[in-house]
């Protein structure tokens, strides 16, 4: 896919040459000096013209017509040197990508120098092009029948690099690339359809992994669920017709299995809100409850990858929430595997249930620090629209941890407050330990809190990415539909995760 070479040569023939241009006053520098004098300095009247353009994001196309080996120039606006970022950058290129594949190329070549400065080194931009190729050219086939009009998309990439050691640009190139397929691996999963992605499709997926990867698996059935005591599970389960899953995958990064990072992902496959049924409208796209354990399967496919040195446990708890006659309903109280009673106040609320279970069950796997991930509230998108996830924390090392890691991964989150009389609400049942749902007074706080009190006081953050796992429109890095959001932000943080 990527090939890197030391030495920028002008009359190499390429389809296209990639090169990013910064807003200078009046001037060319670099790569761009070199070609425009190869131009004899059309590339400067174009610029005077307004037919290209350094504003960020801006794509600018020039046939070349013979003066370098490149048939055309894809011409990248970067904006001004100081407001540049690898957010920026990474953006850009996955529009420029698009372009690229808009005009049913196959392959490319891109000039990695035009595309650094002092906020961005080589290093970090090698890995922002791989990234944004894989996000930007994703795209879901879905089950329309199909045309016999070739699907063309770009095969290989030729990357000229004179600033850095080539192996290190290589890696990089390879590491973005793997957050990249990482990503929309979990974007797959979550635009299929239900009835195409059952607990036991999502079961046979993970264990795909575990046999590519070398992890450890374990798949548990219903049958190992009830001698468990897996109530809240169970529960859920009740009003299907298919069995559900937990589903547990181990990767073991260092000698001893200590430090473990425990990954929880919600995979309620359907959710028809039970008894407490969702209206006609919000029952659409509810084949994407799963999003959370998604963005789990997909971080540890770039777990699998890149093979950090860290010890891993990825626990998913999968089902369908249906109705039937015998599904459970509002007033059940139902018993959980750590043995809290819990008084169901609300079907629907029923992913803070499942993961209750996989909570404890990642901690029987030796879980020492915990992340769930989860589209578990409405009220999430209420609080913080459709772009930035939602969060609470018990451990303030811990979330210092992940915000940096959302930070790098450019996927925003925000922190919620967690109080002790948010706790008592979840609390605050007659006859249970816990009740599933005390209002929609702070929805999504009661949603995390709820989860919250399985961990038995190991650091853990609860991220709701009810808003933020799908998009309606069509942005620089993909297409409408799942994002594969906190795939990265998961990744990284195993990579880069600091015991206290």
């Amino acid at each position: 896919m990527f090939t890197v070479k030391t030495e920028m040569n002008y009359s190499n023939e390429h389809e296209c040459l990639i090169i990013g241009l910064f807003e200078k006053p009046n001037k060319f520098d670099g790569i761009l000096s070199q070609i425009d004098k190869l131009f004899n300095g059309q590339l400067t009247e174009l610029v005077k013209s307004g037919d290209l353009s350094a504003r960020k994001k801006v794509i600018s196309k020039v046939h070349t017509f013979g003066n370098i080996g490149a048939k055309r120039l894809f011409v990248v606006g970067l904006g001004r040197e100081k407001d540049y970022s690898f957010e920026v950058l990474r953006e850009a290129l996955g529009k420029a990508f698009k372009a690229v594949n808009s005009a049913k190329l196959s392959s490319a070549a891109l000039f990695l120098d035009s595309f650094i400065n002092e906020n961005v080194d080589a290093l970090d931009a090698a890995h922002a092009v791989s990234e944004a190729y894989a996000l930007s050219t994703y795209r879901f086939e879905g089950y329309k029948q199909k045309s016999n009009e070739p699907n063309q998309s770009i095969e290989d990439i030729s990357v000229y690099c004179e600033s850095a050691d080539e192996e290190d640009v290589k890696a990089s190139l390879t590491v973005g690339y793997a957050y990249g397929k990482g990503t929309n691996s979990a974007r797959t999963l979550v635009n299929l359809p239900g009835n195409m992605l059952t607990a036991t499709d999502m079961a046979n997926y993970a264990q795909e992994l575990a046999v590519k990867y070398n992890f450890e698996a374990e798949i548990l059935e219903k049958e190992d669920m009830l001698k468990l005591g897996m109530g809240a599970l169970l529960a859920v389960n009740q009003g299907s017709t298919e069995p559900p899953k937990m589903i547990v995958l181990k990767y073991q990064g260092k000698e001893e299995w200590k430090d473990v990072i425990g990954l929880v992902g919600k995979g309620i496959t359907f959710d028809t809100g039970g008894y407490s049924i969702k209206s006609k409208d919000g029952i659409v796209g509810m084949k994407t409850d799963m999003g959370g354990a998604a963005a789990v399967l997909g971080a540890m496919e770039i777990i699998g990858e890149l093979r950090p040195e860290q010890n891993v446990v990825a626990v998913i708890p999968s089902t369908d929430n249906m109705i039937s006659g015998n599904a459970f309903k509002p007033d059940d109280v139902i018993t959980s595997m750590s043995g809290k009673t819990i008084e169901v106040l609300n079907t629907d609320a029923e992913g803070r249930l499942v993961l209750a279970d996989a909570v404890t069950y990642a901690l029987h796997h030796g879980a020492n620090y915990l992340v769930d991930v989860a589209t578990l509230t409405g009220g999430v998108i209420v609080a913080l629209g459709m772009e930035t996830t939602g969060a609470l924390t018990n451990n303030e090392a811990l979330w210092e941890q992940v915000l940096e890691a959302s930070y790098e991964a450019c996927e925003p989150i925000w922190r919620l407050p967690l109080f002790e009389k948010d706790k008592q609400r979840v609390r605050s049942s007659k006859i249970a330990d816990l009740n599933n749902s005390p209002g929609r007074e702070g929805h999504a706080i009661m949603g995390g809190a709820f989860v919250g009190e399985f961990t038995e006081g190991k650091p853990w953050v609860h991220l709701d990415i009810a808003g933020t796992s799908t998009t309606r429109k069509e942005h620089d890095l993909g297409p409408s539909g799942a994002t594969g959001v906190m795939v990265r932000t998961l990744a990284l943080l195993v990579e880069r995760f600091e015991t206290e």
